[in-house]
């Protein structure tokens, strides 16, 4: 079951966008940590600048995408700038 859970959670994350490039968050190399305890998920990102003023509806649209999964009550999003996100963490 966790590994298919990860990968449902996986999915659903590349449900949301980056609202700029229109590429998912994992496309973008926004998310830099996914753990699975049962059925609960935290998720840890960051976003392209500190001050992104997107911060809140991204943050937002994860936590509605891991709750979309089937098997997940909890969800929790923690927001880093360590590392800091540049370009080279998009993937082609």
């Amino acid at each position: 079951m966790p590994d298919i859970l990860r990968r449902a959670v996986a999915e659903a994350l590349e449900s949301v966008t980056d609202p700029e490039t229109g590429l998912s968050l994992p496309a973008m190399g926004l998310i830099y940590d996914t753990r699975i305890n049962g059925a609960e998920v935290e998720v840890t990102m960051t976003t392209t600048t500190r001050g992104c003023p997107m911060t809140g509806l991204l943050s937002i649209g994860v936590e509605h995408a891991v709750l979309s999964v089937p098997g997940v009550r909890v969800a929790q999003v923690k927001l880093t700038w360590d590392p800091p996100w540049d370009a080279s963490r998009i993937r082609a």
